[in-house]
């Protein structure tokens, strides 16, 4: 007799389906798991088999065999144990073996028999519900995994309840979703004092998702602008809220199964790896970029991350995901994020203080802000300088608005862009209309054509740059409120693309 199973393996945040076959056959006894498994699934067959000597379930003198079909897609990670369990007690006519093969299951098995919790219940959940299965996994992944409602999610909290609920003595209720999770306050625009066109700026970047470079000297408030970004940017929609979900739930980031309708804010130190900031390592897990998935990716001290890891990022923000390529597989993970950089305008940080500068200048600033190369600096929409504030100043009332006010109009600013882009399927934000729709939706009235031709002739612009500018041009006229591109928008959207610091600086 041959007892089936149905569990998934990872590839990137897609959850493929794999059938787990179960034959016991006359033969000398042992316990053998083929269908390329890696090391944590072979000694499963330990674990399963503690897991059933301490529910008295003895394994009978025969030939075990379990086939992870199909055979030759690698299968990594200990989530396979609850399904070969299930395969082997229906095998063994403990469990009904047709409803168990109309089952999608997924958990790590203690050695007394508890299921222990694992990671990507909800892509699994995905996975079942497209097939119209039951999913069974541990108690603490059933509320993540029951935010999948088309499909019934059972979550026992080890082997025992799982032979009672399928055998009919205990069944268990469907597990609820887990709470949106809330986060805390976020800080508040208001709390910085001067550095208006900085605020304007990132009310920009906000409402269009653009890519953004503060540059200016220690202190001057460019990582307490960028924290404040968060307070500003519109809640998830629904949608993207279980596409962030389901890269978090793959890297193991859901906590209580609860789901945030708050826009991802990471901030890796500039030791980060190619991998950690790609994505890849074991079992190719999705990196930095990718968890910054429609949300802010931070990079603090930008010129001192490794020359590599900066060149690897001018690809996955034009196309909004990155391949992480291996020997046996490619594995896709979305990763269409704003990218926030900030950097010293050289070493000592001081270049554009004559009273306070090194000897070596200007060629310290030149030898620093050139580790960014010119292709990703050309991909940053606005760029601006972050002078130091005076010591006066800090003394005076804060100005500006406050996060909420800011956040109302950055919000009535994607709104309008999410109605201009309802039949573009994959377009969300200004950042992500191109060709003939950019000239479509951003074409500026004839003095902001005028303006728009100087600067490419006077800055040079490559086609990026020109396109960019009518991106950012677009944005602003969203903030104002117009369905036309003026010339004053036009200007401005110009003037970030000025910086003193990079005048000198290659590219």
């Amino acid at each position: 007799m041959v007892a089936r199973a149905l569990t998934v393996a990872f590839e990137g945040i897609e959850a493929r389906l794999i059938e787990v076959q179960c034959a016991l056959s006359p033969g000398m006894p042992s316990f053998q798991i083929v269908g390329l498994p890696d090391k944590a699934v072979s000694e499963a067959r330990e674990r399963v088999r503690a897991a059933l000597s301490a529910l008295s379930v003895a394994l009978p003198s025969k030939r075990i065999t379990v086939n992870l079909s199909p055979a030759d897609m690698p299968k990594e990670g200990s989530h396979f144990d609850l399904p070969i369990a299930m395969a082997l007690l229906a095998a063994l006519e403990i469990l009904p073996a047709e409803e168990v093969g109309e089952t999608v299951a997924l958990g790590e098995l203690s050695l007394d028999g508890a299921l222990v919790a694992v990671t990507g219940a909800l892509p699994a959940a995905m996975a079942a519900a497209e097939g119209a299965f039951t999913m069974v996994c541990p108690a603490a992944c059933g509320p993540e995994a029951a935010w999948v409602e088309a499909t019934r999610v059972i979550a026992p909290k080890d082997l025992m309840q799982v032979i009672r609920h399928f055998s009919g003595q205990a069944p268990l209720s469907p597990a609820a979703p887990g709470e949106v999770t809330r986060e805390p306050g976020a800080r508040d625009l208001f709390d910085v004092k001067g550095q208006e066109r900085a605020k304007r700026a990132l009310e920009i970047a906000a409402a269009g998702r653009h890519h953004m470079l503060m540059v200016g000297t220690p202190g001057s408030g460019k990582s307490m602008l960028a924290a404040r970004l968060p307070g500003i940017l519109p809640p998830l929609s629904p949608a993207e809220a279980l596409e962030t979900s389901m890269i978090h739930s793959i890297a193991g980031l859901l906590e209580q199964g609860g789901i945030s309708r708050a826009r991802p804010f990471r901030e890796p130190h500039h030791t980060a790896s190619v991998a950690a900031i790609v994505g890849g390592g074991k079992g190719a897990k999705p990196g930095e970029i990718s968890l910054a998935h429609n949300g802010v990716l931070f990079l603090d001290e930008l010129p001192e991350f490794p020359r590599m890891v900066l060149e690897t990022l001018r690809q996955p923000v034009e196309t909004g995901e990155v391949v992480v390529a291996r020997a046996n597989a490619h594995i896709r993970y979305p990763c269409r994020f704003l990218l926030v950089a900030a950097a010293n305008p050289c070493r000592c940080g001081y270049l554009s203080e004559p009273a306070r500068a090194c000897g070596r200048a200007p060629g310290c600033g030149e030898e620093y802000l050139g580790r960014i190369s010119g292709p990703l600096i050309d991909r940053f929409d606005l760029r601006l300088d972050v002078p130091p504030v005076a010591f006066g100043d800090l003394d005076l009332p804060s100005s500006g608005d406050p996060s909420a006010v800011v956040a109302a109009r950055v919000a009535a600013a994607r709104g309008r862009q999410a109605a201009r882009f309802a039949g573009y399927p994959g377009l969300r934000a200004n950042a992500d209309a191109e060709g003939a729709l950019l000239e479509e939706v951003a074409s500026p009235d004839a003095e902001g054509r005028g303006l728009l031709t100087q600067a490419a002739e006077r800055f040079g612009l490559s086609a990026r740059g020109y396109h960019r500018l009518l991106r950012v041009a677009r944005t602003i006229a969203d903030l104002d409120a117009s369905d036309e591109v003026r010339a004053p928008h036009m200007a401005e959207a110009i003037s970030y693309r000025m910086m003193a610091a990079l005048e000198t600086a290659p590219g």
